[in-house]
This record gives structure tokens, sequence and C-alpha cells, in this order.
């Protein structure tokens, strides 16, 4: 399609804003205090405890005004949570210990011990234990989800070899997600901050079969998705969503691939016609490069490595991963489990932090969404030629 330089229109509201990060100075995305007797409960995974999950979830809860918007749960071990505290010097209150989530104090971290008190923990290394710790609570969080005790997911970095078993056998927490709570439903991973929201078509494939697994009926989903979680867990009335290209230059007419013509522009073609605004292909390195991300609410990526490094490069610290198009709210902080630091209090928590504030965010739009949409108004219309007006019954 011909490329459109137009600014992101007026009616398409981003994400809400909040004061700067203590630390940092940074506009961190906190929501609005919640004055209600139900706060929102979100459940937190520890991740890969020799990793830096635990040292990014505690500084992120250190703060008691977090309290002020969320009741915190961490999934994990109170030895452990212990280890690391002493480590990092924090001086907030100890997590207070809970069987389950309906015995979570509102004025405190809590946490459920999802494994036993004897776990070895070595800050750094990629351990069986740790893995089956990681998934341990992830299982745990997962059935709480999905029965309501908590009403939202973050989770903390897993590390994908050690973490395999016969009962996780995923690339990530996003296929695992869409398996075990999607009750079929389909998928889209969306990294985001304030500034920018990158979707992917494709997420953890080798690059060597990526360009099979790029088709018109999977982009064209993918685009349906990301419109649909750009207005109901964004809150953008119109979203406008930027297409990238397969190959270098766009595949420069044919010259270098035409999965660009055959499959790309197709699928766009398609999503206008379902009134998406869908515009591309565009080629990924000048995109970026002269910034017009910023002139879309959304970016389609093709594949993994094309959308996370740009997004990375402009967003590190505060970006967060969120598993869209599922009937659950997750959300985890955009890196990884971050072994060369773990253990040494290095790790910024201004992503993870995020994360908790983003999964709020996502829940109360998607509460406001289903309010406003749940019996909508019957269209008007003037027949032609006519003074009268006619209500439209279909």
């Amino acid at each position: 399609m011909k490329e459109d330089n137009n600014p992101v229109h007026d009616d398409a509201k981003g994400q809400n804003g909040a004061g700067p990060s203590k630390k940092t100075g940074r506009q961190d995305m906190a929501p609005a205090v919640d004055d209600g007797a139900d706060r929102i409960k979100v459940g937190i995974t520890h991740g890969d405890f020799n990793g830096i999950g635990y040292e990014v979830i505690l500084k992120a809860l250190d703060d008691n005004r977090i309290f002020e918007l969320c009741t915190p749960i961490i999934y994990g071990s109170a030895k452990i949570a212990a280890f690391y505290r002493k480590g990092m010097e924090l001086q907030g209150s100890q997590p207070v210990q809970i069987q389950d989530p309906s015995q979570a104090r509102k004025d405190a971290c809590n946490i459920i011990n999802v494994i036993g008190q004897e776990a070895h923990i070595e800050p750094g290394a990629s351990t069986k234990e740790a893995g089956e710790a990681a998934f341990a609570a992830l299982e745990r969080a997962v059935a709480d989800l999905r029965s309501g005790a908590i009403d939202v997911l973050v989770t903390a970095p897993i590390n994908k070899h050690n973490t395999q078993s016969e009962l996780f056998s995923f690339p990530g927490h996003t296929e695992y997600l869409e398996a075990s709570i999607g009750d079929g439903a389909r998928s889209l991973m969306v990294l985001f901050n304030e500034r920018l929201r990158v979707a992917l078509v494709t997420t953890h494939l080798p690059i060597a079969k990526v360009a099979g697994e790029i088709t018109t009926e999977k982009i064209l989903e993918k685009l349906e998705l990301f419109n649909k979680s750009l207005i109901q867990d964004f809150g953008i009335v119109k979203p406008r969503i930027a297409v990238l290209a397969l190959n270098p230059h766009s595949g420069e007419g044919g010259k270098l691939g035409s999965e660009e013509n055959d499959v790309i522009a197709p699928a766009i073609g398609q999503a206008v016609a379902k009134k998406i605004l869908a515009f591309g292909p565009y080629a990924a390195d000048g995109f970026f490069g002269n910034g017009m991300y910023s002139k879309f609410d959304g970016v389609l990526a093709m594949y993994h490595d094309q959308g996370l490094a740009p997004f990375k490069t402009i967003a590190m610290e505060s970006g967060v991963n969120f598993t869209a198009g599922l009937p659950y709210v997750r959300t985890s902080p955009d890196h990884g489990t971050g072994y060369d630091i773990a253990g040494k209090n290095l790790a910024s928590e201004e992503s993870m932090r995020n994360a908790i504030y983003a999964a709020i965010d996502v829940f109360r739009s998607r509460a406001t969404h289903a309010d406003m949409t749940a019996n909508p108004l019957r269209k008007q219309y003037h027949e032609k030629g006519r003074d009268n007006v006619v209500l439209d019954l279909k």
C-alpha cells in the first residue's frame, strides 16, 4: 500500500501517563490509585530463581506506595526471597507468607511458597532445580488466574532450556499460556512502552523457518488480534498499524524476495477491507531509523528480532511484554534471566514495575471497554430526501 505520512490521529489515546521514576527520572506507566475495597490482585511468578527475577520483583515492591494500586502476590519461596533481600539490604518489610490469595494482605507484599525450603541458590547458574521451581510457580499462578483467585499475571523471566520437561515443552511463556488458558483463542506477543508498541507474526522460531511460516492468513490473523487489542486493551479508538516487510528494502519490487507482493500486501488489503487501518509493507531499517514508528499506534513485525532488536534499543529498561488475544491478562518485563548480573544488585526494576502497572491498566481497560460495548446504542440515519430519522434495527 502507499505510504501514509500523516501523524497519528488525535483520537488515538496512548498509554496512561504517570510521574517520573524515583531512580531514573523516566516516565513510569503508573495507573491511577485504586481507592476501591477490592484492589486488583497481581500474581507474580518468581521465574528462574538463579536469575534476576527476585531482585527486580523485590525492588519493584519495596516502595509501599504500590500497595495503593494493587495487592501483589509472589509465587515462589520465602526463603529465596529472604536471601536476595539480605543481599540487596532492602529496608521495606518482609513478604507475608500466605497459603492462598484469599488470605492476601492489602498493605503488604504477599508470598505463596510453591517449592520446598531446601532450594539450592546459585546466582548466575542455570540449574534443573531452578527450572522446575520456575514451572511450579507458573503452574500454580495460572491455576489461580483461571479460577479468579488473582486478577492478572506478571511473570519474571525463565530459562527456556532448564524449564523444559514432560509438563512444559514450549518455547516460552506465550505458547504455554495460549495452550493452558487460551480456551481456543490465539495469542499475540506485544512489546510496548509509552512510545512504541510492536507485535510479532512469528515468535520463538529459528530464522531459517521464518519465511515458510509467513502466510497471508497468519498476517491477517495477527492484524485482527493486534487491532482488537489496541482498542480494548489500550483504549485506542481507531488504531493505525504499520506492517513491516520481510526482505531487505521491502523486496525491491521482487528482486530481493517476493513475499511483500505475494503474501504481505494481500494481507494488508484484506485487513483494510475489514476496516482495519493497516499500512505498508515498510522496510524495517528505514522505518525505525527515521522515526516513522512514532506516526503509528502499533507496528507488526514479521519475526522476533526484526521487532525486538529496535524495540529494546529504544526501550530496553522500560519495555513490557504483553500476551494479547487471551481471555486473561499477562505481562512480563522485556528482559531475560540476566545471569551475568544475578546476585549483584545491578538489575533495574523499572521494566518489572512497568509490567505490574501495565497489567493493572490492561485489566481496567478491558473492563471499561466491556462496559461501554455491552449495550451499544442502535445507529440512526436520515432517509434520503426525507426529514424523518430511522432506527437501524440490524
